[in-house]
């Protein structure tokens, strides 16, 4: 493994998804794997831990990430290598938050590869009452991504002073991470509602995948108070249409190509808002119909097309198509007080975060 991340070659006027996640993707598999060097040099039985430390991290189109590039450069900041390493931290963030969020969904799949808990349990051949133990070996995982994301953090070659200024905002990314994460937990076979629903969304996803990461790009580059106004204008419905894009494509989308499980939704009874949009919109007799497919205690194949067809039929994935439309176009609005690269850039940025399909 190289000492150093690649240079990649970079536009500064323009954003090149495939170089920058290249860019980041090098940053993170230097780090990672130096830590994962560091666990196995404590113990080689940590190597499965150790193995999915590097698998969890290496994962994602590096969203995160870009959205705190361009908040710092909005903030008319140049290019630099130092802030990339910063902004790479919000994908351990990202990977910690998937690794939890796994554990608690009991999902088997992530990019199309077994999920942690899943990956580690399988090799340690344990008798049935040891069946908690990949669950917690990846728990652990996702406790210490959390804790290198900060460590890349605070390593990454800014000056201290530039890293005052956005280390308070950690503690608000965490904070609203964990309460959306907690809602949704405590939303879970409630009547589904959709204001508690995109509740949900916003605090879970929203705000940690856009607004926090331009927010704390922006702290970094000394972006003006008009300029942190106009990131959570466009930040907010955007990270909303990119979390209501996902549960779409959980349940309609070809697992072939989103790498995860089509069932996991309806498995974990999740509040999203296409499912609180269909009960919102269902008669009496099609209410009982819903209900007798969420309450099947495994559901399958026959009940996903169930499903599938119910919420096609009272326009439920229309209405979530709306809503996405609705919020893109109210996010980059929102970019006419941006300077003209960095609005460039977050457009395509919308574009890219929201635009994929079935």
């Amino acid at each position: 493994m190289s000492s150093r991340a690649k240079p990649v070659p970079v536009r500064p006027d323009r954003h090149d998804a495939c170089a920058f996640k290249a860019r980041v993707d090098d940053i993170l598999a230097e780090f990672v794997g130096q830590e994962r060097d560091q666990l196995l040099a404590i113990d080689p039985r940590l190597r499965p831990v150790a193995d999915q430390l590097v698998a969890a991290s290496g994962q994602g189109k590096r969203l995160r990430a870009a959205f705190c590039y361009w908040g710092w450069r909005a903030a008319g900041q140049p290019d630099s290598n130092a802030f990339v390493r910063a902004a790479a931290a919000l994908e351990l963030v990202h990977a910690a938050a998937s690794v939890h969020d796994d554990i608690i969904d009991d999902s088997p799949l992530r990019h199309g590869l077994p999920t942690a808990q899943i990956a580690l349990h399988e090799p340690l051949h344990r008798a049935p009452e040891f069946a908690q133990t990949g669950k917690a070996l990846a728990m652990l995982v996702g406790d210490l991504l959390m804790a290198l994301a900060g460590q890349l953090f605070v390593t990454s070659g800014l000056p201290a002073a530039y890293l005052s200024r956005a280390r308070p905002m950690w503690a608000v990314l965490a904070r609203e991470l964990i309460a959306g994460e907690c809602l949704e937990i405590l939303c879970t076979g409630a009547v589904p509602d959709v204001a508690e629903s995109l509740k949900v969304v916003r605090y879970k996803t929203a705000k940690y995948t856009v607004e926090q990461p331009l927010l704390i790009g922006g702290a970094l580059g000394g972006a003006s108070d008009a300029l942190r106004k106009a990131f959570s204008a466009y930040g907010l419905p955007l990270g909303e249409a990119f979390q209501l894009r996902d549960d779409l494509l959980g349940l309609f989308g070809d697992q072939a190509r989103t790498g995860k499980a089509n069932l996991d939704d309806l498995r974990a009874r999740r509040p999203t808002a296409l499912l609180a949009e269909t009960w919102q919109a269902v008669d009496r007799p099609q209410r009982e119909q819903l209900t007798r497919l969420l309450e099947h205690g495994e559901p399958d194949d026959a009940v996903l097309c169930e499903v599938r067809d119910l919420m096609t039929r009272v326009g439920a994935p229309a209405r979530i198509e709306q809503m996405i439309t609705d919020r893109v176009a109210e996010a980059t609005h929102a970019l006419a007080d941006v300077p003209a690269p960095a609005a460039r850039a977050l457009t395509e940025l919308a574009t890219a975060a929201t635009a994929r399909r079935y």
